[in-house]
């Protein structure tokens, strides 16, 4: 009788640890979804916008923080983001600083890439420089693009865009790309680097640009945002 007892106690025991370490994730979890680092040490605060988040309430942004948005326009040299020229007009009049990003495709032209760009994104003072996602390498394309082929192609492409933009362009390398090439930490651009809820450290030097949280939970924005800190 009193083994069965004994045994009955280990099970709600267990039962208890199992809630109490379930109730911790969970918490956990909702911390970390819901987390963006504090305006009081990054005051100026945003997010990059894709054809994900499309059609979002931008006037909501301001209220959580953001003073500016990047958003998607173009893709390599035929991609585009329809949505890219009617989102940068809604960030301008909810108040947001706003600029355009390039991913950057290793296996397609400066021109091409560059054509694609300045047929889509403006040249307007106002808007924020422009920022190149690079990622990806030169050995998955057909022919391969060797380091410094990829690199010259890189170079001239970014050359195009500054040009028309009047700025200087932000790289955005990820950590592959970066160990690949370590184009970013020989380079004098702005850097924009990306880690969770942790400070990035891949790029070679200081970050001008962090996406601190790329699925941020908000109440006010239905969709999960790339949450960014500048410095």
């Amino acid at each position: 009788m009193a083994r069965h007892k004994s045994r009955r106690i280990w099970r709600m025991v267990a039962l208890v640890v199992l809630v109490l370490a379930l109730i911790g994730g969970a918490a956990a979890w909702w911390r970390a979804s819901h987390w963006a680092p504090e305006l009081s040490e990054y005051p100026s605060q945003g997010v990059w916008l894709g054809e994900a988040e499309r059609d979002i309430r931008m006037e909501a942004l301001p209220t959580l923080g953001a003073r500016f948005a990047y958003v998607t326009a173009s893709i390599g040299a035929d991609g585009r983001n329809p949505a890219a020229s009617g989102e940068m007009e809604r960030a301008l009049a909810a108040g947001l600083s706003v600029g355009a990003v390039h991913i950057f495709d290793p296996c397609r032209s400066a021109d091409a890439q560059s054509a694609n760009f300045v047929t889509l994104v403006p040249r307007a003072s106002v808007l924020l420089p422009p920022a190149v996602v690079l990622r990806g390498n030169g050995e998955a394309c057909e022919p391969r693009v060797r380091d410094a082929a990829l690199e010259a192609e890189l170079v001239t492409f970014l050359n195009q865009i500054e040009m028309h933009a009047g700025k200087r362009a932000i790289l955005a390398p990820d950590e592959a790309f970066e160990a690949q090439y370590g184009f970013a930490a020989r380079s004098q651009r702005p850097l924009w680097l990306a880690r969770n809820w942790m400070m990035p450290e891949y790029g070679g030097r200081a970050w001008d640009y962090w996406t601190a949280n790329d699925a941020r939970e908000t109440g006010p924005v239905d969709v999960p945002l790339r949450w960014i800190v500048a410095r």
